[in-house]
């Protein structure tokens, strides 16, 4: 930026309506606690959607207009968000699209899906974090990593589709026993009819996501969401152009990995060697 000239921050609807939030919360004679308490959600939840760094959920903004009195006008705020701007790329919300999602579709190339990690073998993900977690924090990200998993016993229950890297099966991490269960768990996975896994075998002449692991999701509304995780951040693109891009990236992984049926047998083979089965 060349000196004397200013960056131009443009306002969203996010924190637009967050500054509604504040105002209507401060009329009422509530602190951010206060509130928090009164709705049972976390501090960091109004002070985060108060800054406009996180999404107002629509069924969150009606219970706020019921105890704050404000005859509806945090609901129709939401509700008339530009769809452009709806996700915005508050990645930490991804967690709650995902709830909510039709369908997921997931690529991963170094661990087990998040949905799809046993207890331990969540807490051996977190507890090789770099710079070291707290352990107080790595409980609560496990926690936070089996609430997630409430997907699984929704209904209607989602449509949930996702490719492994071959190499993942392998991986000699922490106590065998450990990766052991979690590979039995997968297995038991496997048979649930709404989840489909193929493993990316290990030989293949090409291979679509040499860029890294990617999730993309639909929406009840039928939107289309994608998410890639990096070292440091994350992205969440709504953009119908950059969603088209990762979904033909996505259809040509399912077409390079085995199929459902060849994953399974790799799989029991791996478990039956493990066993000490013939």
């Amino acid at each position: 930026m060349q000196p004397g000239t200013h960056s131009i921050r443009r306002v969203t609807s996010w924190q637009l309506i967050g500054a509604q939030l504040r105002h209507f919360r401060k009329l009422a004679g509530l602190t951010q606690a206060a509130l928090a308490t009164q709705l049972g959600v976390g501090e960091d939840t109004i002070a985060s959607i108060e800054q406009g760094r996180r999404a107002l959920q629509l069924d969150l903004a009606v219970q706020l207009d019921e105890l704050l009195d404000t005859k509806g006008a945090l609901k129709v705020a939401v509700e008339r968000v530009p769809k452009k701007e709806r996700y915005q790329a508050l990645v930490k919300d991804f967690v709650q699209y995902e709830q909510g999602a039709v369908s997921l579709f997931s690529y991963q190339s170094q661990l087990i899906p998040g949905l799809l990690q046993t207890e331990a073998y969540a807490r051996l993900v977190f507890s090789s974090h770099y710079p070291p977690l707290e352990e107080e924090e790595i409980e609560k990200r496990v926690t936070t990593r089996l609430d997630r998993q409430r997907i699984l016993e929704r209904k209607p229950r989602p449509i949930l589709h996702f490719i492994l890297e071959e190499s993942i099966l392998h991986a000699e991490l922490g106590d065998p026993e450990v990766m052991l269960r979690q590979l039995l768990h997968l297995r038991r996975c496997m048979d649930l009819p709404f989840i489909s896994i193929q493993i990316m075998p290990r030989k293949t002449p090409k291979h679509a996501g040499l860029a890294g692991p990617l999730v993309l999701l639909e929406t009840p509304d039928h939107d289309q969401l994608a998410y890639v995780e990096m070292h440091l951040r994350a992205e969440l693109y709504d953009d119908p152009a950059d969603v088209s891009a990762l979904m033909q990236k996505y259809g040509m992984l399912r077409t390079q990995a085995l199929t459902a049926e060849e994953s399974a047998r790799l799989l029991d083979a791996l478990l039956a060697a493990l066993l000490g089965e013939t």
